[in-house]
């Protein structure tokens, strides 16, 4: 089976507790990636890797510092990949939870040997997916692409060759890391998602914070963002329908 790598913040020490318990349950080995906490981090440090610049004409909104640490930890997964041996690997974020079929998921999508994916998302929130080329991976779980790509990146496989692509093109960033992976016509990857999805979201408690507790204490309101996001939203979605035209999208 490919590794699985967990993001882990050294300060969120019960998030790591909690995840070995579940790993150790359905027999999954993991290593711990040291989580980059960007509170911590120097404005030098955010200048090098956040385009502040471009963030405030493309982007939905401002970054907070712990959304750029929780960039700078993924491409820390994906370079792990990238420079392992195996095939490919299995990314975590530590505060999920599992359903019994996470391993059995694990090791089928391992073993994949359709050639149709580079990322596959183990996780959704919406409960309404489509799916295109939607095919059995094992009984009662399916496999295929979604029209949108979910939000969250807490858990997700991705091909050791997809890991080195988005290393080399991640920086600088100037979007969320699990927004930057819905926008599937600039990473150029394909991306799928298992349904049911085998991880759900877990303690969401953190000594550190979370990522979306700090993005609604740093969002300002008033109209003006209120269009700037409306505008940003429909932007999306005219480019995703454009590209899915452009694949011939059928479900």
């Amino acid at each position: 089976m490919w590794p699985s790598y967990v993001i882990n913040l050294a300060d969120n020490t019960a998030r790591l507790d909690a995840v070995t318990k579940i790993m150790t349950a359905q027999d999954i080995a993991f290593e711990r990636v040291e989580g980059v906490n960007g509170w911590a981090l120097t404005e030098a440090e955010i200048a090098r890797t956040y385009d502040a610049k471009r963030n405030a004409k493309e982007g939905r909104h401002p970054l907070v510092p712990a959304e750029i640490g929780c960039y700078l930890s993924h491409i820390a997964a994906w370079q792990r990949i990238a420079d392992g041996d195996a095939a490919g690997g299995f990314i975590f974020e530590d505060d999920f939870d599992a359903t019994a079929q996470l391993g059995p998921v694990l090791r089928a999508l391992s073993a994949d040997a359709a050639g149709e994916w580079d990322m596959t998302k183990l996780f959704t929130l919406d409960t309404d997916v489509e799916l295109c080329n939607a095919r059995s991976l094992l009984d009662d779980v399916q496999i295929g692409t979604p029209y949108r790509v979910p939000t969250c990146l807490i858990e997700y496989a991705l091909t050791k060759s997809a890991a080195a692509r988005l290393v080399a093109q991640a920086l600088p960033f100037f979007r969320p890391v699990d927004e930057d992976q819905k926008f599937v016509w600039e990473t150029g990857l394909r991306v799928a998602l298992v349904l049911p999805p085998p991880v759900v979201l877990g303690d969401q408690q953190t000594v550190t914070g979370t990522v979306g507790r700090a993005r609604r204490t740093a969002r300002r309101g008033g109209f003006v963002q209120f269009l700037h996001r409306a505008r940003y939203a429909l932007r999306y979605r005219l480019a995703l329908a454009r590209h899915r035209r452009r694949e011939g999208w059928r479900t």
